[in-house]
């Protein structure tokens, strides 16, 4: 930040817009503590439950441990933890330092971790203990300038750990959650290093909007992942939308099924907060059960929902989501992908009562359209809903091949602008340069690499992406189209094509399915196929499986499926 200069004055701003509305991400917890401080703020089903008060004295504490090891504003701290509630204090109390968090995934590869922190040049890194060796190990030449905070991980587990059948969470009392003692690992940590170095109470930094909140590291073309750098004010904008436009209530229980260093996580942890709702976190393993997902969304009383499609199809057909009384759930959010309409017909019949939104947007914008499914589906549809209209802070265009505003109907690149884009990629102005434009009246515009066109309700339809359009025999195929057909027939559950090079024909069209029960034969499938798409489009090739693979935030692993046989 510009103006540090160790001086606690120098870095503490207004707390609060003229507009009454919180002028950081972590200005919504502080904000939430004063107005309601014995409320719960985040709930581990099986774990436990944090007040606000609770939680906003514990990322104090992390603040204050992070400033004492030499994070400064400007500085970038890195999280390797399940999700948790500790994991929910630090990426607070790193902010509350004016600093950047950067989420990585815990259960990843430590070569990938090493070097996505090594490449944003983090200045602390937060793990937990069973996970320091191998970071360090792969980290190659880490320096005694990055301060490390290894948090012990004790049993239960939250994955290990769901409530069992009619089991309610008490919350911890205020009192409790902000002692010196509780029972968090972190809080744990902190009592000793507070014993064995005592670190000064500090102020909490209310950052210049501009400045970085936080970075994700999403998969890049090159093969090494790329860091899209948020601001304060990028994030804002979104929670501020998800406000006006959900209305979230202050009894909401909102659920935490992305992990935290996918962007679907920024309206889990922070819509929530902003009202004084309570967050519940849905753990790893968990969230991969239908089973055991259907029950704990009806018995920890969620009543707003946001996962991508993959997640919602899987509850809709093996969670036996009819056992159980979703009465509380009132909104469903997904994003991510596009979601079958087969399984969201079915999804909806079984959850008639909630309204349901479609999200689109990339991390670099979080979400930038939007539109909410109607109340009845009808049978005969087949086509995926549009992913919809353009949320008000962001303006979009539709651009063909040579640049230009595409033509009504006409299909074309989706460019979106606004207060939400992306800062650029850290450390690589190329790729930035790439994927920003600026126009001639000084706009920035993020080419999204989306395929779209605009119907006549002024709706935008998802046509597929850029990279996975093919020509084949000089027909151009979008794969996308070729995933939806096979998503009609009654026995796939799960669908993904890819192009293979062939030397005979170019390329050769291959699908990988997964079915509901048993296996259905290639000659059937080859018949349903002719009878549902164009014949140039018909796979050339079936291979099945128990199921498909996914990337840690629950899309189909691409680059997996590219890899196999």
């Amino acid at each position: 930040m510009e103006g540090w200069n160790g001086m606690e004055a120098t870095c503490v701003r207004a707390a609060e817009r003229p507009d009454g509305r919180a002028a950081s991400l972590h200005g919504y917890l502080e904000a939430s503590a004063r107005r309601r401080p014995g409320h719960t703020a985040v709930e581990d089903p099986g774990v436990g439950a944090i007040t606000y008060a609770g939680l906003d004295a514990l990322s104090d504490r992390m603040r204050d441990r992070l400033r004492h090891a030499g994070v400064r504003p400007g500085d970038r701290v890195g999280i390797c933890l399940r999700k948790s509630i500790d994991a929910v204090a630090a990426i607070f109390g790193i902010m509350k330092c004016g600093a950047a968090h950067v989420p990585v995934d815990a259960s990843a590869p430590p070569e990938r971790n090493a070097y996505i922190l090594r490449d944003c040049q983090v200045r602390a890194v937060i793990v937990e203990s069973a996970s320091t060796d191998a970071i360090v190990q792969a980290w190659e030449g880490w320096g005694e300038d990055v301060a490390l905070l290894a948090v012990e991980r004790t049993p239960p587990a939250p994955e290990e750990a769901t409530p069992p059948a009619g089991a309610r969470l008490a919350p911890l009392d205020q009192a409790a959650a902000a002692s010196q003692s509780p029972a968090w690992p972190l809080a744990r940590l902190l009592d000793r290093l507070q014993a064995e170095d005592p670190a000064p109470p500090s102020s909490t930094v209310v950052p210049d909007q501009d400045d970085l909140a936080y970075i994700l590291y999403t998969s890049g073309s090159t093969g090494r992942p790329k860091g899209v750098m948020i601001s304060h004010r990028n994030a804002l904008c979104f929670v501020e939308w998800c406000g006006d436009a959900f209305e979230p209530r202050d009894e909401d229980r909102f659920s935490s099924h992305a992990p935290f260093h996918f962007d679907l996580s920024v309206l889990d942890i922070y819509v929530p907060l902003r009202q004084g709702a309570t967050l519940v976190l849905i753990s790893e393993t968990a969230g991969k059960d239908p089973v055991t997902l259907a029950r704990l969304i009806s018995e920890t009383g969620i009543t707003c929902w946001y996962s991508t499609p993959s997640v919602l199809s899987l509850l809709t057909q093996f969670g036996h989501l009819e056992r159980y009384d979703y009465s509380r759930l009132r909104i469903v959010h997904f994003a991510g992908e596009v979601f079958p309409i087969r399984h969201l017909r079915a999804l909806r019949k079984l959850w008639p009562q909630p309204r349901y939104f479609n999200l689109y947007g990339p991390t670099e914008t979080n979400v930038c359209t939007f539109f909410e499914v109607p109340a009845r589906i009808p049978d005969d549809r087949l086509e995926p809903y549009p992913i919809g209209r353009t949320c008000p802070h962001y303006r979009a265009r539709v651009v063909d091949e040579d640049g230009q505003d595409a033509a009504p109907g006409q299909a074309g690149e989706l460019w979106i602008s606004g207060p939400g884009v992306m800062r650029g990629y850290w450390g690589a102005p190329g790729l930035t340069e790439a994927v920003l434009t600026t126009d001639a009246r000084g706009a920035s515009w993020y080419h999204t690499g989306d395929v779209v066109t605009l119907d006549g309700s002024g709706d935008f339809l998802f046509a597929g992406r850029r990279d996975r359009m093919v020509k084949k025999r000089g027909f151009r195929i979008e794969l996308g189209e070729i995933e939806a057909a096979l998503y009609r027939h009654p026995e796939v559950k799960e669908a993904a094509v890819i192009a293979v090079p062939d030397e005979e024909s170019g390329v050769k069209i291959r699908a990988f399915l997964a079915f509901r029960s048993g296996k259905v034969s290639i000659i059937r499938l080859k018949q349903f196929c002719g009878e549902n798409l164009i014949g140039y489009m018909v796979p050339d090739e079936f291979v099945a499986l128990e199921s498909l693979p996914k990337t840690s935030t629950d899309k189909t692993d691409y680059q997996t499926l590219r890899t196999m046989p």
